[in-house]
């Protein structure tokens, strides 16, 4: 009965919920990170250009979906070789990815890639991981709601 009750809570709430549900983090605690840490490089930008979070940053690619989506596929941004190769193996930015990374950027990239020479182009560390992990949920808050772009994407068909 409990696992109907939360499918249903689930499905009323609508994607963005259900993704910031599948993020251990703190949203709310994500977005003081965010804006204190993480603006100077990178904004949230949706598809229509409404700027959600962040100002007019260009250092790093713009994070808006980054919880549904594949590592290095922001279109026209200039990714290192370690994250183009992650790109290619197909892997995405899962929480545990991202939390991983955004803690230790070249580190992460190494192990990823096998390759102990792989560098990235982000120099920031989150040190602290539950920092990066209410970073993420707080991404995933921005998010679109799952239904609202399956339907889109029927559309274009």
């Amino acid at each position: 009965m409990k696992t109907l009750t939360l499918a249903a809570a689930l499905c009323l709430t609508g994607g963005a919920a259900f993704a910031e549900a599948h993020a251990s983090g703190d949203a709310e605690a994500g977005a003081t990170v965010f804006e204190r840490q993480c603006v100077a490089c990178h904004v949230v930008v949706n598809d229509e250009g409404e700027t959600l979070a962040g100002r007019n940053a260009q250092t790093g690619p713009n994070l808006y979906n980054v919880t549904n989506r594949g590592i290095g596929s922001v279109e026209d941004f200039r990714y290192s070789d370690a994250i183009l190769a992650l790109h290619e193996a197909g892997e995405e930015w899962t929480e545990e990815n991202f939390v991983a990374y955004v803690q230790d950027p070249t580190g992460w990239l190494r192990e990823a890639t096998d390759d102990n020479r792989a560098r990235g182009k982000m120099a920031f560390q989150l040190r602290d991981e539950a920092d990066a992990a209410n970073v993420y949920a707080y991404l995933a808050s921005l998010a679109p709601a799952m239904e609202e772009e399956e339907a889109e994407e029927g559309e274009g068909s």
